[in-house]
């Protein structure tokens, strides 16, 4: 995410919604500052459209107590993947494929150079929170000790799951106070809309109060802490609340969105997201920290679990708090996905009766989705789902949402073919890619054909995805989804009861059957 910083200014409020950047001058050769004229300053003024007076200022009184949302995590352990990303309504043009992880880069605004002083003006308050927080380890917080390295690390580690959920606290309070109390104050939204985009977040932030006092009691006199083990495993079956919430992520992505495009939304959260305390993330990423909390359990314990001598009374309880831990999140990730797979199947329009295929209906998943161009140029939001293909146009819709017009007639996986396509071999089926995906003579590149020859005419797509690594992911998914319908449309012929059963009903015999995958929610994208 990228700061805007302009050096060398000043910036003060004005009257009237104006702010004024008073220059200083440059530094000479010497490394001297040229003398100023005091009728020589330079003065810019700036009006800005604020929109509704009152609303801003009701609003600056009540985020003035804020709490600053953490920063910096102390020593991380490493990064894991994500359980749960959100899809959003905004043009991403890349495949979305569960398992993969949302990066943020987030920048801080560098120190300025010496300025010119500025009008004194009065303040009612100080600000209550610093505008970093400090990054700090175990080892910064005792004196001396004794220990080993290896138990130096698991101290470490330790205090890092303490302080991680420190910080998830303030930070999700500070949602609370700063986004959602302001706008239902200020009637931005109403309280249904609110409701739908916050969700139970309320409800989680008692469960992480919960957790750092017993981590807090487990700290003896010379802050280390002994057995954690039968701690976690105790606690982590209240990670079971993260299903709701997770689960909602998906339609609150898509309000938000689509919210956004109202005026006094959009500067409510604008002017929240250049305050201090918002460290430049939106609103979204504030409400997608549970979610990357939740993944880093697993990580935090094996490393706790690296660290722990054989001896340790943690040797056998950290296994078991491991794999309690590791099983609620392979949970929360089944049930994310069939969410995210029934709103995209309620997201889509069909111009035919006949494309109402009812492996669509049956799919519980989504193995991948994205953007994709045709052999004409056209660009296609392809939905991978656990039993179809299908293609779709993405429109607006009159409220401003996205809907999914569906292209031609839907491919199921089981009749589905698929031919990886060397770079400069675009064409067929329908055509050759044209001229405005090359320059010059520059081959046509990353491109796959998938084909269907099944209950209707056989049908053919050729396919071209942003880059390799987009392709090869498609590749990927289409094989796993083919290799896994197939397997489970032999284990229903195979079965006494499928020769009793209508094709609908065996179909759905296929959707209920009990399957392993590493599937997860990812952020929607749109044309």
């Amino acid at each position: 995410m990228m700061e805007r910083e302009t050096e060398g200014y000043a910036w003060t409020s004005g009257s009237d919604g104006q702010r004024e950047a008073h220059s200083s001058s440059p530094p000479d050769h010497a490394g001297k500052k040229r003398k100023q004229d005091p009728g020589s300053e330079t003065i810019v003024t700036i009006t800005e459209d604020r929109g509704d007076d009152e609303d801003e200022d009701m609003m600056s009184d009540l985020m003035k107590d804020s709490e600053e949302p953490s920063n910096k995590r102390v020593k991380p352990v490493g990064k894991g993947g994500g359980v749960t990303g959100i899809i959003t309504p905004v043009k991403t043009p890349v495949l979305k494929r569960f398992g993969k992880s949302i990066t943020r880069s987030i920048s801080f605004r560098t120190e300025a150079r010496p300025l010119p002083p500025a009008p004194i003006r009065s303040r009612q308050k100080a600000s209550s929170f610093p505008r970093r927080r400090s990054s700090q380890c175990w080892s910064d917080t005792v004196e001396s000790h004794d220990l080993t390295a290896k138990e130096i690390k698991r101290q470490e580690v330790i205090y890092e799951l303490t302080e991680g959920e420190r910080q998830l606290i303030e930070d999700l309070s500070l949602v609370k106070k700063v986004y959602y109390e302001p706008m239902l104050k200020l009637d931005i939204m109403t309280e249904s809309e609110l409701g739908q985009i916050f969700g139970t977040l309320d409800s989680l932030i008692p469960l992480h109060e919960d957790l750092l006092a017993r981590l807090e009691r487990l700290r003896g006199s010379e802050k280390t802490v002994g057995a954690i083990g039968q701690t976690l495993f105790n606690w982590f079956p209240c990670l079971g609340a993260y299903v709701t919430y997770c689960c909602n992520q998906v339609e609150a992505k898509a309000l938000l969105d689509m919210k956004k495009q109202q005026k006094r939304v959009e500067q409510f959260l604008r002017l929240c997201q250049e305050s201090s305390f918002s460290r430049k993330l939106d609103l979204w990423n504030f409400l997608d920290l549970p979610r990357s909390r939740l993944v880093k359990y697993p990580l935090l314990l094996r490393e706790i679990l690296k660290s722990t001598p054989p001896d340790h009374p943690d040797e056998d309880t950290l296994p078991d708090a491991l794999e309690l831990v590791q099983s609620i999140v392979s949970e929360v990730d089944r049930k994310t996905g069939e969410a995210e797979c029934q709103f995209y199947r309620r997201g889509l329009a069909y111009l035919e009766e006949g494309q109402r295929l009812p492996e669509i209906q049956l799919s519980r998943f989504l193995y991948c989705h994205g953007e994709l161009k045709n052999n004409k140029g056209q660009k296609l939001h392809v939905f991978l789902f656990e039993l179809c293909l299908v293609l779709t146009r993405s429109v607006e819709d009159r409220e401003g949402g996205v809907v999914f017009q569906v292209y031609r007639q839907p491919l199921p996986t089981t009749t589905l073919h698929l031919e990886e396509l060397p770079d400069g071999e675009g064409g067929g089926g329908g055509g050759a890619f044209r001229g405005a995906f090359t320059s010059g003579n520059d081959k046509v590149r990353n491109c796959f054909r998938v084909s269907s020859r099944g209950r209707s005419k056989a049908q053919s797509h050729s396919l071209q995805a942003n880059d390799s690594f987009n392709k090869q992911q498609w590749i990927s998914c289409l094989r796993q989804a083919m290799v896994q319908s197939r397997d489970r449309d032999a284990q229903v012929s195979q079965s006494p009861m499928s020769s009793r059963l209508s094709p609908d009903l065996a179909l759905y015999h296929i959707a209920e059957l009990s399957l392993s995958s590493d599937t997860e929610m990812a952020d929607q994208s749109s044309q």
